[in-house]
């Protein structure tokens, strides 16, 4: 009877061979999954905020799909980005103003800074209103 032994170095052999297959293997998988990545899409820069009438005039909405402050004055709309100016937190609305609740920063009521760290005023926003009696928001 003839019995094959593997010699040590065909042993050896072979699991290097097995290995590096299996690490290409391995790391194909992972360019793969890399490649196919899909990322999501752009945030809106436009929102349709409804009809204008649905404002009250001396009202405060706040627009949590934006996240803004629309303002009606009795000169018309404004709004205000409630994104922090120091590292992108959502400030909250009170009634003195901004308040950033990750850092500690206050803004007045027309979002110009009271104390830090934020070194710039919250971003007024765009609004637009269109013939037929609807308010667009623009982001940027």
């Amino acid at each position: 009877m003839s019995e094959s032994k593997l010699s040590r170095r065909d042993f050896l052999k072979l699991v290097r061979t097995a290995l590096l297959t299996a690490s290409g293997v391995i790391g194909l998988g992972g360019l793969l999954r890399f490649l196919s990545y899909q990322s999501q899409p752009a945030a809106p820069d436009e929102f349709d905020l409804g009809l204008a009438s649905d404002y009250a005039p001396g009202s405060r909405t706040v627009l949590p799909q934006v996240p803004a402050l629309l303002v009606r004055s009795e000169t018309g709309f404004t709004a205000i980005s409630l994104v922090c100016t120091h590292l992108g937190c959502t400030v909250e609305s009170g009634p003195d103003g901004f308040a950033c609740p990750c850092h500690g920063s206050r803004f007045d009521v027309k979002g110009n800074v009271v104390r830090g760290p934020a070194a710039k005023p919250l971003a007024q926003l765009r609004v637009q209103a269109t013939p037929d009696g609807r308010l667009h928001l623009f982001v940027h």
